[in-house]
């Protein structure tokens, strides 16, 4: 037997509008729910959606001393498809999940999904997961056009080559959006590339080294000078040891001096010492300073030779904003990297270019094989449909589809419509504009019939199915929910024998005066009560013989 991923299997509603508790167990098939109008269906409906992330109202609390709870337990048979969520929001992922809303008086909401306090967009973002992998065809309306499209491709199993087309188109689309902005890329450069040319070329002309204005300054300083530092330098070495009583000879003298007394006082040993190493130093210095009188010369061309290569340097700083040599090299660098670049960009888009014209080509192949398939299946998805809606008791509806081209998408190159005519009027509008809802639900059901035996589609809720239908149509909408509650769970909302006696499970909804107060209650019927119960359906309470033989006819068959 067919086992859905993910299934509910119990809801519990507590002090919500007229209920006052209740606890459903629902069939992993097709349950019916039934009851009379204003019994509270609905809003059994309301507590599920609730679940599902809906927004909660105050005015929900039954009794305002107590809070509003509602709880749905879902079997997770593939629990691990939800690995990535659970572990995201740091909740054990167990098979059993259960998602539970408490909504006070004052209206404060909270949700908690196996007992985790979880937001309502957490909440939504895991529901979405679910209804994506389970409720795919719920998601969408009828009249949309995604909707519409992946019908036909769930008939034509094209879900796996729309993937490839998929990676196909999103490479295709990333690559030609990054050739444009490389093109533009290199449209900007080519706007400043004779400039910045020029800008490279009087850096290079110069050809500067690190800190190279910065040593010449500092070198032309001494050199302008280099006349008084050499006449300074000149009589320094005079005093030392040139004059009629130079300073080194004077200090040696003093040596001599201090020998003798060194004879009668041993203290005096120190300060001789200290006065020898004075005397070396200065014999030291004087000859440095000697080394530095041959060194130095007034060299006019050296100085205007390094005149006019600070002003070439003081000239390219200041028009390029900065105050130092390292940052000029710095500006030469980024030039070279950026000219370079404009040589590497017509490369890159030349390839780019190749690999884009490929790509084209395999989205237009891939395009036109998914346009062919889809194809194929609009006749015999238009004949089958509109078969079952003559079934359905809709004698008169029929669908066209319409396959448009359009320009790539994600998709393809197809725009899907499913037109509809209920009245055999040969006028075929859009879904939306001329479906009531009855009609829509059942179209939906016929639908669905099709396209489950291709794609996974568990819970599914109808409600207004069976408007304007009776007799042999009911019969019909029945047979095709039994069917399809054979491999899925199916919910629906019924006022028909017909299709209430096809229901693997019957759950019956009524309401009840305590006193002042009305309370919905809701029982999942027996075999026979089922019986009685559809037999009160057909000829009224209480049933006759003849509506009991009908209802014990309809559950037999």
């Amino acid at each position: 037997m067919y086992i859905a991923n993910a299934m509910l299997v119990k809801l519990e509603i507590q002090n919500y509008i007229l209920i006052d508790q209740l606890s459903i167990d629902l069939s992993s098939q097709l349950s019916v729910i039934t009851g009379e109008t204003g019994a509270g269906k609905s809003i059994i409906m309301g507590a599920l959606g609730l679940i599902l992330g809906d927004r909660a109202d105050s005015m929900v609390c039954r009794n305002a001393e107590k809070k509003c709870f509602i709880e749905g337990t879902f079997q997770l048979n593939h629990k691990e498809q939800y690995t990535t969520f659970f572990e995201t929001n740091d909740i054990e992922l167990t098979s059993e999940l259960i998602i539970r809303r408490e909504i006070s008086a004052q209206g404060k909401s909270r949700a908690f999904i196996n007992d985790t306090p979880i937001n309502l967009n957490e909440l939504k973002q895991l529901t979405t997961q679910l209804v994506d992998l389970h409720q795919q065809f719920d998601t969408l309306t009828l009249g949309d056009t995604d909707f519409q499209r992946t019908v036909i491709d769930a008939l034509a199993n094209l879900q796996k080559e729309v993937v490839h087309y998929q990676q196909s188109y999103h490479a295709w689309k990333e690559n030609e959006k990054h050739l444009h902005e490389l093109i533009a890329q290199k449209e900007a450069f080519e706007k400043t590339e004779s400039y910045n040319q020029h800008l490279l070329q009087e850096l290079a002309e110069l050809n500067l080294q690190v800190n190279e204005l910065e040593e010449i300054e500092k070198e032309l300083k001494f050199l302008e000078n280099a006349v008084q530092i050499k006449a300074q330098i000149d009589a320094s070495v005079q005093q030392l040891e040139s004059s009629d009583n130079p300073i080194v000879q004077q200090i040696k003298q003093i040596g001599h001096s201090l020998e003798s007394i060194v004879k009668w006082q041993p203290d005096f040993e120190g300060l001789l010492i200290r006065l020898k190493i004075a005397q070396i130093e200065l014999a030291d210095i004087a000859s440095e300073l000697i080394v530095w009188q041959d060194k130095i010369d007034f060299d006019g061309n050296k100085i205007i030779t390094y005149q006019d290569r600070l002003s070439l340097g003081y000239s390219l700083q200041k028009k390029h904003k900065v105050q130092t040599t390292n940052e000029l090299l710095a500006i030469q660098s980024q030039l070279e990297k950026e000219l370079e670049a404009v040589l590497n960009l017509e490369e890159s888009i030349a390839q780019l270019t190749a690999t884009v014209a490929a790509q084209s080509k395999e989205v237009s192949a891939i395009a036109k094989t998914l346009s062919e398939k889809r194809t194929k299946q609009v006749d015999p998805f238009t004949k089958n449909v509109n078969q079952l809606l003559h079934q359905v008791g809709m004698p008169n509806a029929k669908i066209k589809v319409t396959i448009e081209q359009v320009p790539f998408n994600q998709y393809g190159q197809d725009k899907i419509d499913i037109l509809f005519d209920a009245n055999n009027t040969k006028r075929f509008e859009p879904i939306r504009k001329v479906a009531s809802g009855g009609e829509l639900s059942r179209l939906m059901l016929c639908i669905k019939s099709l396209v489950a035996k291709s794609v996974d589609l568990p819970t599914m809720i109808f409600d207004e199915i069976d408007t304007g239908i009776s007799g042999e149509p009911a019969k019909q909408v029945g047979l095709l929910l039994q069917q399809l509650g054979q491999n899925r769970q199916v919910l629906c909302i019924t006022h028909q024998p017909q299709i209430a006696a096809k229901g693997h499970t019957h759950l019956y909804v009524y309401k009840e005066q305590k006193g002042k107060e009305t309370q919905t209650h809701l029982k999942t019927l027996s075999n026979e009560d089922r019986v009685l119960h559809i037999a009160r359906m057909i000829g009224g309470d209480p049933p006759s013989k003849t509506a009991m033989s009908n209802a014990q006819e309809l559950m037999t068959n």
